[in-house]
């Protein structure tokens, strides 16, 4: 029995990262692209095109660990992005135009969590509700157009060239390594994380145990939420513009990235590392599907039916327990 429950959490740990080489393997032995494909330039643009997604799923993973999902996340992505440049237009300095944009993301998790302890309403319905009204306020503060900002340091943040050039990577993949960094560590090595587990695993017996569960979520959705808000820091930096139009469906990416790398709809499991993996083998997926020329519906049903295996895998090693 053991032995099998070793078996399984090894293949979880494996699964990912072997999936993210298989993914790597097969675009590199296609003859059309193996040349520009395994390049270091392309992989620092995939490393590029992967921030925003992986801060956003960063602290997906945290809500899903705790057994919760957030609909919200991409609109709460828009808004901070819009805000950021609403607020350097109204000549606000950009150190604080980007910190009321972040907290921006926070307050919106904050509320998603507010309402889910203090309604006990499913947190599928409170964010769902959340990812409407997050993206008409973006519309309302932008007037249903892009918002036009001057120039700043904050537009540099996702540049493929950095500055100064020691940096080596943009500014953005520092910031999204030292972030997984963080959470990880959280996550892994406090007693806040232990708490996170034990709530995702079995809420009622995580409160007998005196765990704050309503404590718990409401700090992982407030969490969530506020790289909900850098990773719109990151779409303002990218796109230049604050558009309330952008991300638009990419709360499922940014699920998917959680349960492709080992998270479980269920509660109760995920890693940050399976995390990030999740987001390299869909954006090394749609890089070397762009690469090869196929259309975009082609590269959403391969995401698509990576993600409905990836649940069905969970659902079946659950089964098995």
């Amino acid at each position: 029995m053991k032995k099998e429950e070793h078996l399984r959490k090894l293949g979880g740990i494996l699964g990912p990262f072997l999936g993210l080489l298989l993914v790597l393997a097969i675009f590199s032995l296609m003859p059309e692209i193996s040349g520009r494909f395994l390049r270091l330039a392309n992989f620092k643009n995939v490393a590029i095109q992967s921030v925003i997604v992986a801060l956003s799923a960063l602290g997906m993973t945290l809500i899903i660990i705790s057994g919760g999902i957030d609909l919200s996340a991409a609109s709460n992505l828009a808004l901070s992005c819009v805000l950021v440049a609403y607020f350097i237009q109204a000549g606000f300095s950009p150190w604080l135009a980007a910190l009321l944009s972040v907290l921006n993301g926070g307050l919106i998790g904050f509320l998603n969590g507010f309402l889910i302890t203090r309604l006990k309403v499913v947190p599928f319905i409170v964010t769902l509700g959340m990812m409407g009204m997050a993206r008409g306020i973006a519309k309302w503060v932008a007037h249903n157009q892009k918002i036009d900002a001057p120039i700043t340091w904050l537009n540099s943040l996702m540049a493929r060239s950095p500055r100064p050039s020691w940096l080596l990577l943009s500014p953005g993949i520092w910031l999204m390594i030292i972030m997984a960094v963080v959470v990880g560590v959280l996550l892994r090595k406090t007693v806040f994380g232990r708490h996170v587990f034990a709530v995702g695993s079995n809420e009622m017996t995580a409160r007998l145990c005196g765990v704050r569960t309503d404590r718990v979520k409401l700090a992982v959705y407030t969490i969530s939420g506020l790289l909900c808000g850098l990773a719109g820091l990151m779409e303002f930096s990218r796109l230049t513009v604050g558009d309330p139009t952008v991300a638009i469906g990419l709360e499922l990416d940014i699920i998917a990235a959680v349960v492709i790398g080992g998270g479980s709809l269920s509660g109760g499991e995920g890693k940050i590392s399976g995390t990030l993996i999740g987001v390299f083998i869909m954006a090394f997926l749609r890089n070397g599907c762009t690469m090869m020329g196929w259309p975009n519906y082609f590269q959403e049903i391969i995401i698509g039916a990576i993600i409905i295996t990836a649940v069905a895998l969970d659902r079946l090693r659950h089964g098995q327990e």
